[in-house]
């Protein structure tokens, strides 16, 4: 089940966290996956060389998201070397928190640049090569506060609401195709982000969480693997939860 043999995946931002997560977990169902970093060209080493080691396929490039015309080709350039793209994970992002009156306008740039037009560009040249196969797998990470925001992250939770509404846009225009488009939103997971909060933190946080602790980066893989697989041929323009029950 959700054997990837032969396949060729992108995952950006795949050398930590969450993007690491699903670059081993494609890599051990069978895909060769290409991970692109924008700096720390040797976390992004380390997790080819384990995907190696594993007995898998990998490789890293560096990819600078918020340059469109770049990630177009950096995805065109794979597909072409490769001969194929079966499979795109639109994982990279940054956050940039500020309350309202004090976001400034350069911040909000900066970041719909890179978590909506680098996604949208690496998507466009994907889909290029994804409509002469007739098939193809596209997912985009979003997140909870895309869907019931948060304080301080107006511009963050902007972004992760676009690749939502992306996502359901995008399957409607490629669905003959045999082509999948879909989100998944993750809630707390415990990531670099959330290592540096204090215990009291942690706890005040799991009490608004139905099961009552932050998800795993292999749990929000898993929802990956599965919306990349053939048996996930049905689901489309979905966006898909991974947050512990904290938004319904």
């Amino acid at each position: 089940m959700f054997d990837l043999s032969g396949k060729v995946a992108l995952v950006t931002g795949g050398s930590r966290g969450i993007g690491r997560a699903i670059a081993e977990t494609l890599a051990r169902q069978g895909a060769h996956v290409v991970l692109t970093y924008v700096s720390g060209a040797d976390a992004a080493e380390q997790v080819v060389a384990g995907i190696a080691a594993a007995g898998g396929k990998a490789e890293a490039l560096r990819l600078d998201m918020a340059d469109a015309a770049a990630s177009e080709k950096t995805v065109a350039d794979v597909a072409k070397r490769l001969g194929r793209l079966d499979i795109l994970v639109a994982n990279a992002g940054i956050s940039i928190d500020a309350l309202l009156l004090r976001l400034k306008d350069e911040d909000l740039q900066k970041i719909l640049s890179v978590n909506v037009g680098g996604t949208v560009a690496c998507t466009r040249a994907a889909i290029k090569t994804m409509m002469r196969a007739k098939t193809g797998r596209v997912i985009f990470l979003s997140s909870v506060v895309g869907e019931m925001g948060n304080v301080g992250q107006t511009a963050y939770a902007a972004t992760k609401a676009a690749v939502i509404g992306a996502a359901k846009s995008i399957a409607r225009e490629f669905a003959s195709r045999n082509i999948t488009v879909n989100a998944i939103a993750p809630g707390f997971i415990d990531t670099d982000m959330t290592h540096g909060m204090t215990d009291q933190m942690k706890e005040q946080l799991n009490k608004i969480i139905p099961l009552a602790r932050t998800g795993t980066a292999k749990e929000v893989a898993a929802a990956v693997t599965f919306l990349s697989s053939d048996e996930a041929a049905y689901v489309t323009g979905q966006c898909l939860r991974v947050n512990g029950g904290m938004h319904m």
